[in-house]
């Protein structure tokens, strides 16, 4: 059974009349890595900042850890650790002189303090910079420095708000997979605040669209693709050598029996193939006993830069 770190349950903030977040429900499961997308200004920031105990509520409340929140602030920011957007640090100081003194500052003595800094650094791939005044470091070393802060106090959960903000595609790359690969090596809990979609995509298991401070959907992005485009978030098209339409009744039932297919098309020399699942090995392979000379295979997965406008499309809801 899955275990819950964080649990929102109707959780909502207001300032005066402006409501920043509205009947927020949601719960981040043990070790995923959890993506809460959405534009700016949608109240994925004031939702972190209830999380950490920053903020009280309006209503409803923010569970961490099996701690409240708002009652257990001092207790869940122990247990979380929270990379913001823009991350400060001293500039005069080396990267290895900041991490320490933040080792040092969470109750870590000057040995163990030295001792996990250099070894995180050296997870993060710092090691070679570590002497250089942080104030030197470009925007992405600065990230990767925040990551380590973060991580010296060896959390179970850890927060990023906007972590890609400014950092080259290079960067992007390589920060978004040590996340993922820390996450998974240490079972860290992580959740990624993001307008950002396709970085989202790269490294999270489930993902929530975060609109006007309502939570609209959320779930894998598979799911959401099947919910979203009429059973069919997986098309294969089969380009083959000869037209099919005379034997086009016999080869559709053959198609419509692989697992997954919802909907099956010939036009002229090409089958169009619409499934819950990626089944493109499947299809290819019935089309090759069925005797099909096969010259070329296209598949699409709807990502989530289809779903959120297919979305928004369908609820009416501007971005």
């Amino acid at each position: 059974m899955k275990e819950s770190v964080i649990v929102l349950r109707e959780l909502t903030k207001r300032y005066a009349k402006q409501t920043a977040v509205d009947g927020l429900n949601l719960t981040v499961y043990r070790g995923e890595i959890f993506g809460l997308l959405g534009p700016n200004g949608a109240g994925k920031t004031t939702t972190i900042l209830m999380l950490l105990g920053l903020t009280e509520p309006t209503s409803g409340y923010a569970e961490v850890c099996g701690m409240n929140a708002t009652r257990n602030p001092i207790d869940v920011k122990r247990k979380v650790g929270y990379l913001p957007d823009n991350v400060g640090f001293y500039d005069y100081m080396s990267g290895l002189d900041n991490l320490v003194l933040i080792g040092r500052l969470n109750g870590l003595g000057d040995t163990d303090a030295q001792e996990r800094a250099n070894k995180l650094l050296d997870d993060v791939g710092l090691a070679e910079n570590k002497d250089k005044k942080a104030g030197a470091y470009s925007r992405g070393m600065k990230q990767r420095l925040g990551l380590a802060e973060v991580l010296i106090k060896q959390p179970e959960v850890i927060i990023l708000d906007e972590p890609t903000l400014g950092i080259d595609p290079s960067g992007v790359r390589e920060f978004l997979t040590l996340i993922q690969s820390l996450s998974k090596q240490q079972g860290i809990t992580v959740l990624l605040s993001s307008h950002h979609l396709h970085h989202v995509q790269q490294v999270c298991d489930r993902v929530g669209l975060f609109v006007d401070g309502k939570l609209l959907a959320n779930g894998t992005i598979d799911s959401l693709a099947r919910s979203l485009f009429d059973e069919g978030g997986h098309i294969t098209t089969v380009v083959v050598r000869e037209a099919a339409a005379e034997k086009e009744s016999w080869l559709t039932a053959l198609l419509q029996q692989v697992p997954g297919v919802t909907a099956v098309a010939i036009e002229g020399n090409e089958f169009i193939v619409k499934a819950t699942e990626n089944n493109t090995a499947l299809v290819v392979s019935e089309l090759v006993n069925a005797g099909q000379a096969i010259e070329e295979v296209r598949k699409k997965s709807y990502g989530l830069d289809d779903i959120y406008q297919r979305y928004f499309e369908h609820h009416e809801e501007p971005i």
